[in-house]
């Protein structure tokens, strides 16, 4: 009971720099889109320096750092869809959702995030989450569609066609699912760490801050993990 009024101010505050910052085209822009406009930015830079001059047998820390975790998670890949020529395949796809994910996670352990204008962590906004799922969805669909054909579309009315709309309703709730459950757990780490920060901001706050590390990369993993399913599903040969 002592915590909530500090977790209510918390959680007002940050309800206070949800709204948008200004409009651009009479489309609104949220601080959770200029952070993410901001991870990107980062994020090209890191590949630029990094593929700048690359060496056969790299010698830079940059490229190498690099090449390891993009070999991690080719590597995590086809171990989901066990084939690494699948995983290539879908490589670009998949391991951009993982790293704009991963990063938007932790940016909400920086100081300040949520509670700054122009900064908040963007998966802990369900339009961002619902975005990435809607790009899972379509991107599901059209693998599909380019591996078989119209003939894709059979496994609506499979096993039997009374479960057309049975078939098709699912299809709908694993992008709402998967935006859900993101948008859920990073909104809810960072309304924590939050309120800790507001009742002890020095030392409390700490173990759930290496624990966001954690559920961020969890996070990220299973949201690439899920993704990497229904786009290997989609396209398999026995659909």
């Amino acid at each position: 009971m002592l915590a909530s009024p500090a977790y209510a101010s918390a959680a007002a505050e940050g309800a206070e720099h949800s709204g948008p910052l200004f409009s651009i085209f009479g489309l609104d822009v949220s601080s959770s889109t200029t952070s993410l406009w901001g991870i990107i930015v980062v994020l090209a830079l890191v590949a630029y320096f990094a593929s700048r001059k690359l060496e056969r047998i790299p010698t830079r820390r940059l490229q190498i750092a690099m090449e390891l975790a993009l070999e991690s998670i080719l590597s995590f890949l086809t171990g989901v869809m066990g084939s690494e020529k699948k995983a290539r395949q879908y490589f670009p796809v998949l391991a951009s959702l993982f790293i704009i994910i991963l990063f938007s996670n932790y940016s909400g352990l920086i100081p300040g995030f949520g509670h700054t204008p122009g900064l908040k962590a963007p998966t802990s906004t369900l339009s961002v989450t619902a975005g990435l799922a809607i790009v899972v969805f379509f991107a599901t669909h059209y693998y599909g569609v380019k591996a078989h054909g119209i003939k894709y579309f059979k496994h609506f009315i499979q096993p039997i066609p009374f479960l057309l709309p049975i078939n098709i309703i699912e299809e709908f709730v694993r992008p709402l699912s998967l935006s859900l459950r993101l948008y859920g757990n990073v909104y809810g780490e960072e309304m924590v760490i939050a309120g800790l920060f507001a009742l002890l901001p020095l030392f409390l706050p700490l173990p759930m801050m290496f624990l966001g590390l954690l559920f961020g990369f969890i996070q990220a993993l299973v949201f690439t993990m899920l993704a990497s399913i229904y786009i290997s599903t989609a396209s398999a040969e026995h659909h």
